[in-house]
Protein backbone atom coordinates (compact mmCIF):
# COMPACT_ATOMS: atom_id res chain seq x y z
CA UNK A 1 0.00 0.00 0.00
CA UNK A 2 1.49 3.45 -0.85
CA UNK A 3 2.28 5.84 2.07
CA UNK A 4 0.27 8.98 2.48
CA UNK A 5 2.25 12.09 1.64
CA UNK A 6 2.89 14.58 3.72
CA UNK A 7 1.55 17.82 3.07
CA UNK A 8 3.86 20.59 1.36
CA UNK A 9 3.78 24.07 2.68
CA UNK A 10 5.02 26.23 0.30
CA UNK A 11 5.37 26.35 -3.58
CA UNK A 12 9.23 24.73 -3.41
CA UNK A 13 8.30 21.69 -1.38
CA UNK A 14 4.54 21.49 -4.23
CA UNK A 15 7.70 21.28 -7.10
CA UNK A 16 9.50 18.84 -5.04
CA UNK A 17 6.78 16.81 -4.90
CA UNK A 18 5.08 17.39 -8.53
CA UNK A 19 8.96 16.21 -9.94
CA UNK A 20 8.38 12.42 -7.57
CA UNK A 21 4.95 11.89 -8.65
CA UNK A 22 4.14 8.20 -10.86
CA UNK A 23 1.13 8.81 -13.06
CA UNK A 24 -1.63 6.14 -13.22
CA UNK A 25 -2.00 5.91 -17.15
CA UNK A 26 -4.36 2.81 -17.63
CA UNK A 27 -7.65 2.08 -17.78
CA UNK A 28 -9.11 0.32 -15.01
CA UNK A 29 -11.31 -2.24 -15.38
CA UNK A 30 -12.67 -5.28 -13.95
CA UNK A 31 -10.37 -4.71 -11.31
CA UNK A 32 -7.46 -4.39 -13.53
CA UNK A 33 -5.49 -1.36 -14.80
CA UNK A 34 -5.26 -2.23 -18.73
CA UNK A 35 -3.88 -0.45 -21.52
CA UNK A 36 -6.62 0.54 -24.47
CA UNK A 37 -7.79 -2.75 -26.38
CA UNK A 38 -5.97 -0.78 -29.57
CA UNK A 39 -3.48 0.67 -28.17
CA UNK A 40 -4.53 4.34 -28.63
CA UNK A 41 -3.14 7.39 -26.13
CA UNK A 42 -4.06 11.12 -25.30
CA UNK A 43 -1.85 13.45 -24.03
CA UNK A 44 -2.13 15.15 -20.82
CA UNK A 45 -0.23 18.49 -20.59
CA UNK A 46 0.48 21.16 -17.57
CA UNK A 47 -1.47 24.13 -18.75
CA UNK A 48 0.70 26.66 -16.64
CA UNK A 49 4.11 25.14 -18.41
CA UNK A 50 2.96 23.61 -21.62
CA UNK A 51 4.78 20.11 -20.50
CA UNK A 52 3.91 16.55 -21.13
CA UNK A 53 2.64 15.08 -18.21
CA UNK A 54 1.97 11.73 -19.77
CA UNK A 55 0.40 9.56 -22.60
CA UNK A 56 -2.99 8.12 -21.06
CA UNK A 57 -4.71 5.23 -22.14
CA UNK A 58 -7.94 6.38 -24.87
CA UNK A 59 -10.46 3.75 -24.81
CA UNK A 60 -13.22 3.55 -27.72
CA UNK A 61 -15.97 1.71 -28.10
CA UNK A 62 -13.84 -2.39 -27.84
CA UNK A 63 -13.22 -0.96 -23.83
CA UNK A 64 -16.44 0.31 -22.89
CA UNK A 65 -18.30 -2.74 -24.17
CA UNK A 66 -15.77 -4.81 -21.88
CA UNK A 67 -16.44 -2.44 -18.71
CA UNK A 68 -20.30 -2.71 -19.17
CA UNK A 69 -19.82 -6.14 -19.37
CA UNK A 70 -18.17 -6.32 -16.12
CA UNK A 71 -20.35 -3.93 -14.72
CA UNK A 72 -23.88 -6.14 -15.56
CA UNK A 73 -21.94 -8.97 -14.56
CA UNK A 74 -20.98 -7.66 -10.86
CA UNK A 75 -24.57 -6.40 -10.33
CA UNK A 76 -26.41 -9.76 -11.19
CA UNK A 77 -23.69 -11.38 -8.67
CA UNK A 78 -25.06 -9.06 -6.16
CA UNK A 79 -22.24 -8.80 -4.46
CA UNK A 80 -22.48 -4.94 -3.77
CA UNK A 81 -26.10 -4.86 -5.24
CA UNK A 82 -27.71 -6.99 -2.31
CA UNK A 83 -25.14 -6.01 0.30
CA UNK A 84 -26.59 -4.57 3.38
CA UNK A 85 -26.53 -0.39 3.15
CA UNK A 86 -24.41 -0.19 6.31
CA UNK A 87 -21.98 -2.91 4.94
CA UNK A 88 -21.61 -0.38 1.46
CA UNK A 89 -21.40 2.49 3.91
CA UNK A 90 -18.19 0.99 5.54
CA UNK A 91 -16.66 0.23 2.67
CA UNK A 92 -17.55 3.89 0.70
CA UNK A 93 -16.24 5.42 4.45
CA UNK A 94 -12.95 3.75 4.26
CA UNK A 95 -12.51 5.08 0.43
CA UNK A 96 -12.73 8.25 1.84
CA UNK A 97 -10.29 7.86 4.77
CA UNK A 98 -8.20 6.70 2.37
CA UNK A 99 -8.70 9.93 0.24
CA UNK A 100 -8.08 11.52 3.39
CA UNK A 101 -4.89 9.74 3.21
CA UNK A 102 -3.74 10.88 -0.07
CA UNK A 103 -5.70 14.54 -0.01
CA UNK A 104 -2.02 15.94 -1.08
CA UNK A 105 -1.31 13.96 -4.33
CA UNK A 106 -5.05 13.75 -5.52
CA UNK A 107 -4.93 18.11 -4.67
CA UNK A 108 -1.28 17.86 -7.03
CA UNK A 109 -3.06 15.45 -9.45
CA UNK A 110 -5.89 17.84 -10.47
CA UNK A 111 -3.58 21.07 -10.22
CA UNK A 112 -0.92 19.58 -12.55
CA UNK A 113 -3.55 18.19 -14.91
CA UNK A 114 -5.75 21.47 -15.66
CA UNK A 115 -3.86 24.34 -13.78
CA UNK A 116 -6.03 25.09 -11.13
CA UNK A 117 -4.39 26.94 -7.77
CA UNK A 118 -3.07 24.32 -5.33
CA UNK A 119 -5.50 25.79 -2.55
CA UNK A 120 -8.31 25.62 -4.59
CA UNK A 121 -8.02 22.00 -5.35
CA UNK A 122 -7.09 20.97 -1.76
CA UNK A 123 -10.86 22.82 -1.20
CA UNK A 124 -11.99 20.61 -4.04
CA UNK A 125 -10.66 17.29 -2.30
CA UNK A 126 -11.97 18.40 0.97
CA UNK A 127 -15.56 18.98 -0.79
CA UNK A 128 -15.38 15.08 -2.52
CA UNK A 129 -14.37 13.48 0.50
CA UNK A 130 -17.22 15.16 2.59
CA UNK A 131 -19.43 14.15 -0.21
CA UNK A 132 -18.55 10.03 -0.23
CA UNK A 133 -18.85 10.16 3.88
CA UNK A 134 -22.15 12.21 3.96
CA UNK A 135 -23.98 9.74 1.12
CA UNK A 136 -22.63 6.82 2.76
CA UNK A 137 -23.88 8.12 6.15
CA UNK A 138 -26.99 8.76 4.61
CA UNK A 139 -27.79 5.65 3.07
CA UNK A 140 -28.67 3.27 5.78
CA UNK A 141 -30.74 5.92 7.13
CA UNK A 142 -33.87 6.05 4.91
CA UNK A 143 -36.96 3.85 5.06
CA UNK A 144 -39.06 3.04 2.34
CA UNK A 145 -42.62 3.25 2.74
CA UNK A 146 -46.16 1.68 3.76
CA UNK A 147 -48.96 2.52 1.76
CA UNK A 148 -52.21 3.25 3.83
CA UNK A 149 -54.36 0.58 2.96
CA UNK A 150 -57.52 -1.53 4.80
CA UNK A 151 -56.49 -4.37 6.74
CA UNK A 152 -56.98 -7.10 3.74
CA UNK A 153 -53.91 -5.91 1.74
CA UNK A 154 -50.18 -4.55 2.30
CA UNK A 155 -48.70 -1.81 0.38
CA UNK A 156 -44.94 -1.57 0.38
CA UNK A 157 -42.56 1.04 -1.50
CA UNK A 158 -39.32 0.26 -1.75
CA UNK A 159 -36.07 1.48 -4.05
CA UNK A 160 -33.75 -1.00 -5.51
CA UNK A 161 -30.72 0.48 -7.31
CA UNK A 162 -30.78 0.67 -11.24
CA UNK A 163 -27.86 -1.48 -12.43
CA UNK A 164 -25.25 -0.32 -14.47
CA UNK A 165 -24.54 3.91 -14.04
CA UNK A 166 -22.38 5.87 -16.90
CA UNK A 167 -20.84 8.62 -14.84
CA UNK A 168 -19.30 11.32 -17.71
CA UNK A 169 -17.32 14.20 -15.44
CA UNK A 170 -16.29 17.66 -16.52
CA UNK A 171 -12.16 18.61 -16.13
CA UNK A 172 -13.08 22.02 -14.32
CA UNK A 173 -13.34 19.92 -10.90
CA UNK A 174 -12.59 16.43 -11.73
CA UNK A 175 -12.35 14.81 -8.48
CA UNK A 176 -15.22 16.65 -6.64
CA UNK A 177 -17.48 16.65 -9.75
CA UNK A 178 -16.62 12.40 -9.51
CA UNK A 179 -17.51 12.31 -5.89
CA UNK A 180 -20.72 14.27 -6.31
CA UNK A 181 -21.69 11.34 -9.12
CA UNK A 182 -20.44 7.92 -8.10
CA UNK A 183 -21.05 8.87 -4.43
CA UNK A 184 -25.05 8.34 -4.25
CA UNK A 185 -24.58 6.07 -7.47
CA UNK A 186 -22.33 3.25 -5.46
CA UNK A 187 -24.35 4.04 -1.93
CA UNK A 188 -27.18 2.63 -3.74
CA UNK A 189 -25.57 -0.31 -4.52
CA UNK A 190 -25.21 0.10 -7.91
CA UNK A 191 -22.20 -0.92 -10.82
CA UNK A 192 -20.51 2.68 -11.68
CA UNK A 193 -18.36 3.33 -14.91
CA UNK A 194 -16.57 6.80 -14.98
CA UNK A 195 -15.53 8.66 -17.68
CA UNK A 196 -12.85 11.76 -16.65
CA UNK A 197 -12.68 14.50 -18.80
CA UNK A 198 -9.39 13.62 -21.23
CA UNK A 199 -8.52 16.86 -19.91
CA UNK A 200 -8.15 15.87 -16.52
CA UNK A 201 -8.15 11.99 -16.45
CA UNK A 202 -5.44 11.57 -13.39
CA UNK A 203 -6.87 11.90 -10.07
CA UNK A 204 -9.87 9.48 -11.54
CA UNK A 205 -6.85 6.70 -12.06
CA UNK A 206 -5.60 7.35 -8.89
CA UNK A 207 -8.95 7.38 -7.10
CA UNK A 208 -9.46 3.41 -9.33
CA UNK A 209 -6.28 2.46 -6.83
CA UNK A 210 -7.91 3.62 -3.77
CA UNK A 211 -11.01 1.88 -4.57
CA UNK A 212 -9.40 -1.40 -4.62
CA UNK A 213 -8.05 -0.99 -1.71
CA UNK A 214 -11.16 -0.04 -0.12
CA UNK A 215 -12.14 -3.02 -1.16
CA UNK A 216 -15.08 -2.76 -4.03
CA UNK A 217 -15.64 -5.77 -5.84
CA UNK A 218 -14.73 -6.98 -8.77
CA UNK A 219 -16.56 -4.83 -11.66
CA UNK A 220 -18.25 -2.15 -9.44
CA UNK A 221 -16.14 0.75 -9.74
CA UNK A 222 -14.24 0.79 -13.22
CA UNK A 223 -12.74 3.99 -14.88
CA UNK A 224 -12.28 4.55 -18.98
CA UNK A 225 -10.40 7.75 -20.16
CA UNK A 226 -11.06 8.36 -23.47
CA UNK A 227 -13.01 11.02 -25.43
CA UNK A 228 -16.34 11.83 -25.54
CA UNK A 229 -16.92 10.85 -29.31
CA UNK A 230 -15.74 8.02 -28.27
CA UNK A 231 -15.78 5.69 -25.36
CA UNK A 232 -18.47 8.57 -23.73
CA UNK A 233 -20.91 8.14 -27.00
CA UNK A 234 -20.15 4.36 -26.54
CA UNK A 235 -21.62 4.42 -22.91
CA UNK A 236 -24.46 6.56 -23.90
CA UNK A 237 -25.71 4.30 -27.07
CA UNK A 238 -25.36 1.50 -24.62
CA UNK A 239 -28.04 -0.98 -24.21
CA UNK A 240 -26.60 -1.98 -20.65
CA UNK A 241 -26.52 1.32 -19.62
CA UNK A 242 -29.05 1.99 -17.41
CA UNK A 243 -28.55 5.64 -16.18
CA UNK A 244 -25.88 8.60 -17.16
CA UNK A 245 -24.94 10.70 -14.92
CA UNK A 246 -23.64 13.95 -17.28
CA UNK A 247 -21.70 17.29 -16.00
CA UNK A 248 -20.25 19.60 -18.93
CA UNK A 249 -21.70 21.76 -21.73
CA UNK A 250 -25.50 22.26 -22.58
CA UNK A 251 -24.65 20.85 -26.44
CA UNK A 252 -23.47 17.73 -25.17
CA UNK A 253 -25.97 16.96 -22.69
CA UNK A 254 -28.56 17.42 -25.84
CA UNK A 255 -26.29 14.63 -27.66
CA UNK A 256 -26.59 12.14 -24.85
CA UNK A 257 -30.52 13.01 -24.42
CA UNK A 258 -30.67 11.47 -27.89
CA UNK A 259 -28.27 8.69 -27.51
CA UNK A 260 -30.58 7.87 -24.67
CA UNK A 261 -33.58 7.54 -26.76
CA UNK A 262 -31.85 5.61 -29.83
CA UNK A 263 -30.87 2.83 -26.91
CA UNK A 264 -32.91 1.86 -24.26
CA UNK A 265 -34.35 5.12 -23.23
CA UNK A 266 -31.79 5.02 -19.98
CA UNK A 267 -31.93 7.87 -17.21
CA UNK A 268 -30.17 10.85 -18.14
CA UNK A 269 -29.42 13.52 -15.25
CA UNK A 270 -27.61 16.75 -16.85
CA UNK A 271 -26.19 19.34 -14.55
CA UNK A 272 -25.01 21.83 -18.48
CA UNK A 273 -24.16 25.37 -18.76
CA UNK A 274 -24.60 28.35 -17.31
CA UNK A 275 -24.86 32.33 -17.20
CA UNK A 276 -25.53 33.21 -13.72
CA UNK A 277 -27.11 36.56 -12.53
CA UNK A 278 -25.96 38.36 -9.77
CA UNK A 279 -27.97 41.19 -8.41
CA UNK A 280 -26.58 43.75 -6.27
CA UNK A 281 -29.60 46.12 -4.77
CA UNK A 282 -28.88 49.84 -3.61
CA UNK A 283 -30.36 48.93 -0.25
CA UNK A 284 -26.90 46.30 0.28
CA UNK A 285 -25.40 46.81 3.58
CA UNK A 286 -21.92 46.44 2.51
CA UNK A 287 -20.83 46.80 -0.50
CA UNK A 288 -17.18 45.78 0.36
CA UNK A 289 -18.63 42.30 1.08
CA UNK A 290 -20.29 42.00 -1.96
CA UNK A 291 -17.85 43.56 -4.35
CA UNK A 292 -15.68 40.87 -2.93
CA UNK A 293 -18.14 37.81 -3.41
CA UNK A 294 -18.86 39.21 -6.68
CA UNK A 295 -15.48 39.16 -8.00
CA UNK A 296 -14.97 35.47 -6.41
CA UNK A 297 -18.05 34.46 -8.14
CA UNK A 298 -16.42 34.97 -11.35
CA UNK A 299 -12.73 34.42 -11.07
CA UNK A 300 -12.67 31.73 -8.62
CA UNK A 301 -10.83 28.65 -10.17
CA UNK A 302 -10.46 31.25 -13.81
CA UNK A 303 -14.00 31.42 -14.42
CA UNK A 304 -14.22 27.69 -15.30
CA UNK A 305 -16.98 27.11 -13.06
CA UNK A 306 -20.52 26.56 -14.28
CA UNK A 307 -21.90 28.65 -11.88
CA UNK A 308 -19.65 31.54 -12.34
CA UNK A 309 -21.60 34.89 -11.49
CA UNK A 310 -20.87 35.92 -14.74
CA UNK A 311 -23.72 38.58 -15.23
CA UNK A 312 -23.87 40.94 -12.45
CA UNK A 313 -26.72 43.16 -12.47
CA UNK A 314 -26.28 46.39 -10.57
CA UNK A 315 -28.47 49.03 -9.83
CA UNK A 316 -27.60 52.16 -11.00
CA UNK A 317 -28.12 54.22 -8.13
CA UNK A 318 -24.50 52.36 -6.72
CA UNK A 319 -23.35 51.13 -9.97
CA UNK A 320 -20.27 53.32 -10.28
CA UNK A 321 -19.44 53.39 -7.37
CA UNK A 322 -20.11 49.18 -7.04
CA UNK A 323 -17.83 48.24 -10.15
CA UNK A 324 -15.40 50.25 -9.05
CA UNK A 325 -14.81 47.94 -5.82
CA UNK A 326 -15.16 45.33 -7.99
CA UNK A 327 -12.01 46.38 -10.11
CA UNK A 328 -10.10 47.01 -6.60
CA UNK A 329 -11.07 43.09 -5.75
CA UNK A 330 -10.08 41.86 -9.01
CA UNK A 331 -6.75 43.76 -8.57
CA UNK A 332 -5.68 41.37 -5.91
CA UNK A 333 -6.73 38.30 -7.73
CA UNK A 334 -4.41 37.73 -10.72
CA UNK A 335 -3.51 34.79 -11.92
CA UNK A 336 0.24 32.85 -10.81
CA UNK A 337 1.88 29.53 -10.24
CA UNK A 338 -0.76 26.79 -9.63
CA UNK A 339 1.98 25.28 -7.53
CA UNK A 340 2.25 29.01 -5.30
CA UNK A 341 -0.11 28.57 -2.28
CA UNK A 342 -0.81 32.13 -2.34
CA UNK A 343 -1.98 32.29 -6.35
CA UNK A 344 -5.99 32.88 -6.34
CA UNK A 345 -5.99 32.09 -9.76
CA UNK A 346 -3.92 29.51 -11.97
CA UNK A 347 -3.80 28.71 -16.04
CA UNK A 348 -6.68 27.91 -18.60
CA UNK A 349 -7.06 24.38 -18.98
CA UNK A 350 -5.65 24.04 -22.34
CA UNK A 351 -5.24 26.10 -25.64
CA UNK A 352 -8.52 25.59 -27.13
CA UNK A 353 -10.21 26.97 -23.95
CA UNK A 354 -7.64 29.85 -23.50
CA UNK A 355 -8.44 30.79 -27.56
CA UNK A 356 -11.96 30.28 -27.22
CA UNK A 357 -11.82 33.26 -23.40
CA UNK A 358 -9.57 35.91 -25.26
CA UNK A 359 -11.81 35.64 -28.68
CA UNK A 360 -15.01 36.18 -26.16
CA UNK A 361 -13.27 39.12 -24.74
CA UNK A 362 -12.38 40.43 -28.33
CA UNK A 363 -16.03 39.96 -29.15
CA UNK A 364 -17.33 42.03 -26.44
CA UNK A 365 -14.60 45.06 -27.25
CA UNK A 366 -16.22 44.90 -30.85
CA UNK A 367 -19.63 45.19 -29.39
CA UNK A 368 -19.14 48.23 -27.82
CA UNK A 369 -18.88 46.83 -24.47
CA UNK A 370 -16.56 48.78 -21.85
CA UNK A 371 -13.49 47.26 -20.85
CA UNK A 372 -12.62 48.38 -16.54
CA UNK A 373 -10.06 45.48 -16.33
CA UNK A 374 -8.14 42.74 -17.91
CA UNK A 375 -8.27 42.19 -21.38
CA UNK A 376 -5.13 41.18 -22.41
CA UNK A 377 -3.17 37.63 -21.39
CA UNK A 378 -0.32 37.30 -19.79
CA UNK A 379 3.62 37.32 -21.14
CA UNK A 380 5.58 34.23 -20.60
CA UNK A 381 5.08 30.46 -20.50
CA UNK A 382 1.60 29.00 -19.50
CA UNK A 383 -2.18 29.55 -20.68
CA UNK A 384 -2.86 33.16 -18.30
CA UNK A 385 -5.26 35.24 -18.62
CA UNK A 386 -6.09 38.26 -15.85
CA UNK A 387 -9.48 39.08 -14.36
CA UNK A 388 -11.31 40.84 -17.32
CA UNK A 389 -14.66 43.39 -16.40
CA UNK A 390 -17.37 44.64 -19.20
CA UNK A 391 -19.44 47.39 -18.33
CA UNK A 392 -22.31 48.51 -20.06
CA UNK A 393 -23.15 45.42 -21.63
CA UNK A 394 -26.45 44.76 -22.34
CA UNK A 395 -28.57 41.50 -23.31
CA UNK A 396 -27.82 41.54 -27.31
CA UNK A 397 -24.34 41.49 -26.25
CA UNK A 398 -22.34 38.18 -26.97
CA UNK A 399 -20.78 38.32 -23.81
CA UNK A 400 -23.80 39.01 -21.89
CA UNK A 401 -25.60 35.93 -23.34
CA UNK A 402 -22.76 32.87 -23.93
CA UNK A 403 -21.36 31.12 -21.36
CA UNK A 404 -17.75 32.10 -21.72
CA UNK A 405 -16.07 29.61 -19.29
CA UNK A 406 -13.18 32.00 -17.96
CA UNK A 407 -12.48 34.87 -15.92
CA UNK A 408 -14.94 37.65 -18.06
CA UNK A 409 -17.62 39.87 -16.35
CA UNK A 410 -20.46 41.03 -18.07
CA UNK A 411 -21.45 44.57 -15.98
CA UNK A 412 -25.28 45.21 -16.29
CA UNK A 413 -27.33 48.38 -14.87
CA UNK A 414 -31.08 48.05 -13.92
CA UNK A 415 -33.04 50.80 -12.14
CA UNK A 416 -35.68 49.02 -10.45
CA UNK A 417 -36.78 45.05 -9.04
CA UNK A 418 -38.67 43.97 -12.05
CA UNK A 419 -36.39 45.27 -14.32
CA UNK A 420 -33.77 43.27 -12.65
CA UNK A 421 -35.81 40.11 -13.07
CA UNK A 422 -36.18 40.69 -16.42
CA UNK A 423 -32.64 41.06 -17.15
CA UNK A 424 -31.44 37.92 -14.79
CA UNK A 425 -34.00 35.49 -16.14
CA UNK A 426 -33.41 37.07 -19.81
CA UNK A 427 -31.44 33.55 -20.51
CA UNK A 428 -31.60 30.44 -22.06
CA UNK A 429 -29.83 29.25 -18.51
CA UNK A 430 -30.88 28.81 -14.94
CA UNK A 431 -28.11 27.08 -12.76
CA UNK A 432 -27.61 29.85 -10.12
CA UNK A 433 -28.58 33.49 -9.38
CA UNK A 434 -27.56 35.37 -6.60
CA UNK A 435 -29.64 38.38 -4.56
CA UNK A 436 -27.99 41.18 -2.44
CA UNK A 437 -30.33 43.69 -0.12
CA UNK A 438 -30.71 44.05 3.62
CA UNK A 439 -34.83 43.85 2.73
CA UNK A 440 -36.68 40.78 3.44
CA UNK A 441 -39.74 41.08 1.44
CA UNK A 442 -37.59 41.57 -1.77
CA UNK A 443 -34.95 38.79 -1.14
CA UNK A 444 -38.31 36.24 -0.73
CA UNK A 445 -40.13 37.90 -3.68
CA UNK A 446 -36.71 37.95 -5.71
CA UNK A 447 -35.80 34.67 -4.93
CA UNK A 448 -39.12 33.04 -6.05
CA UNK A 449 -39.42 34.36 -9.29
CA UNK A 450 -35.77 33.70 -9.87
CA UNK A 451 -35.70 30.94 -12.78
CA UNK A 452 -32.46 29.06 -11.44
CA UNK A 453 -31.76 25.74 -9.69
CA UNK A 454 -30.94 27.85 -6.55
CA UNK A 455 -30.63 31.12 -5.57
CA UNK A 456 -28.07 32.46 -2.92
CA UNK A 457 -28.55 35.51 -0.93
CA UNK A 458 -26.26 37.98 0.76
CA UNK A 459 -23.59 35.47 -0.39
CA UNK A 460 -22.56 33.21 -3.21
CA UNK A 461 -22.19 29.25 -3.71
CA UNK A 462 -22.80 29.13 -0.01
CA UNK A 463 -23.95 25.87 0.19
CA UNK A 464 -23.00 22.85 1.97
CA UNK A 465 -23.86 18.92 1.56
CA UNK A 466 -27.59 19.25 3.04
CA UNK A 467 -29.24 20.87 -0.32
CA UNK A 468 -29.56 19.83 -3.81
CA UNK A 469 -27.35 21.47 -6.83
CA UNK A 470 -28.65 21.25 -10.12
CA UNK A 471 -30.33 24.03 -12.79
CA UNK A 472 -33.53 24.70 -14.77
CA UNK A 473 -34.00 25.26 -18.62
CA UNK A 474 -30.88 24.59 -20.09
CA UNK A 475 -28.67 24.31 -17.74
CA UNK A 476 -29.91 20.77 -16.75
CA UNK A 477 -32.66 18.67 -14.76
CA UNK A 478 -30.49 16.57 -12.31
CA UNK A 479 -29.73 16.91 -8.74
CA UNK A 480 -26.35 16.66 -7.17
CA UNK A 481 -26.11 16.64 -3.19
CA UNK A 482 -28.29 16.53 -0.59
CA UNK A 483 -30.33 12.98 -0.05
CA UNK A 484 -32.29 13.97 -3.17
CA UNK A 485 -28.98 12.83 -5.14
CA UNK A 486 -30.25 8.96 -4.23
CA UNK A 487 -33.46 9.38 -5.99
CA UNK A 488 -31.63 9.67 -9.50
CA UNK A 489 -29.75 5.95 -8.64
CA UNK A 490 -32.73 4.19 -7.44
CA UNK A 491 -36.08 2.75 -8.70
CA UNK A 492 -39.26 2.89 -7.01
CA UNK A 493 -40.98 -0.09 -6.65
CA UNK A 494 -44.14 -0.80 -5.11
CA UNK A 495 -45.03 -4.36 -4.20
CA UNK A 496 -48.62 -4.97 -3.24
CA UNK A 497 -49.78 -8.05 -1.09
CA UNK A 498 -53.21 -9.12 -0.12
CA UNK A 499 -53.75 -10.69 3.24
CA UNK A 500 -55.92 -13.64 4.19
CA UNK A 501 -58.57 -12.71 7.00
Amino acid sequence: MNIPITAPTNQAEWQALAEKLNFETRAYINNRFVDAQRGDTLTTINPATGSVLAEVASCDEADAALAVKAAREAFQRGEWARRSPTQRKVTLLKLADLMQDHKHELALLDTLDMGKPISSALGDIDGAISCLRYTAESIDKLYGEVAPTGDSNLGLIVREPLGVVAAIVPWNFPLMMTAWKIAPALAAGNSVILKPSEKSPLSALRLASLSQQAGLPTGVFQVLPGYGHTVGKALALSMQVDCLAFTGSTQVGKQLMQYAGQSNLKRVYLECGGKSPNIIFADCQNLDKAAQYAATAIFHNQGEVCIAGSRLLVENSIREDFVARVVKAAEQMQPGDPLDPESFMGAMVDETQYRRVLDYIRQGQEEGATLRAGGEPLNGPGLFIPPTIFDDVTPSMVVGREEIFGPVLAVFGFDNEDEALALANDSDFGLAAGVWSQDIDRVMRVSRKLQSGQVYVNNWAGPDMTVPFGGVKQSGNGRDKSLHSLDEYTEIKTIWMTLQS
